[in-house]
This record gives structure tokens, C-alpha cells and sequence, in this order.
């Protein structure tokens, strides 16, 4: 009895902040109001409006830009991890990359925008002397790809964070054991180091994907409402400045937005089942 009273703060924690939030979008998203009246209602319309026009486009467009900046940040995360551990003065450059993804992974919102606008901006320090120097022009950073370069700003130190204690839980024995068996690297990494790191791999994507497609504040003071992005359409409509009345609109964006990230989710548990029972 006593060790579960020990875990009632942490379900009062997920009650609270997890299945209260999520209990009243699939109420609210479900209520409708009137644009010329204001009377309330009930109804699956606000559901049937966000599958279409704008606000269809906008969950494509999260979507596209949260897979990619997820694949591409994973990539270079973990090479970038793998390449640190590796170094012969491994200790010091682990000590000092570690910290600044610390730093770099919490920098975004507003500042992380300006940055960029200050350097490779249409007036950006960077964009005039390539321009001048070199003559090269055609990159904008107010598109889908800027946007995608600032996102991995943060998502490369966030992917070095969560996949280093995975990488240093590998033990030295079982490359040493597949050198005497006489397997190649391609072997090893084939059967033995990337079923290991598949799971942690796989859970730190789909940690970058959920952080890309909830990010919001970088995209507002960077691009505004000219890229599709169902975060600012989200922000639109609770503000009104859609449709009046459309609160109950942004909230039914939020409720898909959150069966979203429960189907990435769920897909992570599935391949990690899988992958556990493989290993054992």
C-alpha cells in the first residue's frame, strides 16, 4: 500500500497535465458555434473541416517538414555521436559536445529565428558576403528547406543526447568476439550493433519528429502563415482570426495533431516489442 502511495503524485502529474488536457480536446472538438447567433452546438463538423482545404495542406506540410528534419537530424546526430566516442581524445571533445548540445537543444523560439535572420537572412551578414564574394544567390531562408535548417539547430544536439548512452552501452567484448569468429564490420553492425541500437535509434527519431512537428514559435517569427503548418493554424484559430468563434476549431486541430504523435508512438512500441523479442 505504501509503495503506491509513493506513485500517487506522479499520477496525479499525468492526470493533470496528459489525460485532463487530452479528455477536454475530444470534448471541445466535438462543440461547434454559430458565426451569426454564437449558440452552441454539438457536432463532428469541426472533424470534417480539418481534413480539408488549409487546414488539410497545413497537417501535410507538418508532416513533411517534421519527417524530414526528424530523418535528417537522426542522421547526422548519430554520426556525429559515433564520430565523438570514436576520437582518440575522446573524453574532453565528449565533455565539451555534450554540453553544447545541452545548450544548443533548449535554443530555439524567437532568438533562434532572429539568429538566423541575422546571419543567412535575405539582409543576413553571411547571404551579403556570399552574395558579393561569390555571386551565388537562389537560397531562401524563409522557405520549407530554411525552415528545415533551423529545425535542425536543435534536433541534431537533441539526437546526440538521447543516442550517446546508447552508443556507450556497447560493449567492447562483443566486437572483440565477432573479430575472433572472423565477422567483418559489415557483419557485426548487420547482427549484432544495429539490432542493439535499433530501438534506441528508432525512439530518438520519433522524439525529433514530435519535437519538430509541435515547434511552433521559431515558425511563427520565421516564416508566419506563408508555409502550411498546422501549429500556426492552430494559433489562428484559437486567436479568431480565421472565423469567429473558431476556438473549437483549433482545439479539434490539436485533438488530431495528438492522434498523430499516438500512431508515431504506437508504431515505436510495436518495432521496440518486436526487436526485445528478437534479442531474447
Amino acid at each position: 500500500m505504501l509503495v503506491w502511495l509513493g506513485a500517487v503524485p506522479f499520477f496525479l502529474y499525468v492526470a493533470v497535465f496528459l489525460v485532463l488536457p487530452v479528455v477536454v480536446l475530444g470534448v471541445e472538438a466535438f462543440r461547434v458555434t454559430d458565426p451569426v447567433t454564437f449558440e452552441e452546438g454539438w457536432s463532428a463538423a469541426n472533424l470534417a473541416t480539418i481534413t480539408e482545404g488549409a487546414y488539410r495542406r497545413a497537417y501535410v506540410g507538418s508532416l513533411q517538414l517534421s519527417a524530414l528534419t526528424a530523418v535528417l537530424g537522426a542522421v547526422l546526430g548519430l554520426a556525429l555521436a559515433i564520430a565523438v566516442l570514436r576520437a582518440r581524445r575522446g573524453r574532453l571533445l565528449r565533455r565539451l559536445v555534450l554540453t553544447a548540445s545541452g545548450v544548443l537543444a533548449n535554443f530555439g523560439g524567437i532568438p533562434l529565428a532572429f539568429a538566423f535572420i541575422a546571419t543567412i537572412g535575405n539582409a543576413g551578414v553571411v547571404t551579403a558576403l556570399v552574395t558579393d564574394t561569390l555571386g551565388l544567390s537562389g537560397f531562401s531562408l524563409y522557405s520549407m528547406a530554411g525552415l528545415a535548417l533551423v529545425y535542425l539547430y536543435f534536433l541534431v544536439p537533441l539526437m546526440v543526447l538521447t543516442i550517446t548512452p546508447a552508443l556507450e552501452a556497447l560493449r567492447p567484448q562483443w566486437r572483440e568476439a565477432a573479430d575472433n569468429l572472423g565477422a567483418s564490420g559489415w557483419q557485426y553492425w548487420r547482427y549484432v550493433g544495429g539490432p542493439v541500437l535499433a530501438p534506441p535509434v528508432i525512439g530518438a527519431t520519433m522524439l525529433l519528429f514530435a519535437s519538430a512537428f509541435a515547434a511552433y514559435a521559431t515558425a511563427r517569427a520565421l516564416v508566419g502563415s506563408s508555409i502550411p503548418l498546422v501549429t500556426l493554424q492552430i494559433a489562428d484559430a484559437l486567436s479568431s482570426n480565421v472565423v469567429v468563434g473558431a476556438e473549437n476549431l483549433g482545439k479539434a486541430l490539436a485533438l488530431g495533431m495528438v492522434v498523430l504523435i499516438g500512431l508515431v508512438m504506437a508504431f515505436y512500441a510495436w518495432v521496440q516489442r518486436r526487436t526485445q523479442r528478437w534479442l531474447t
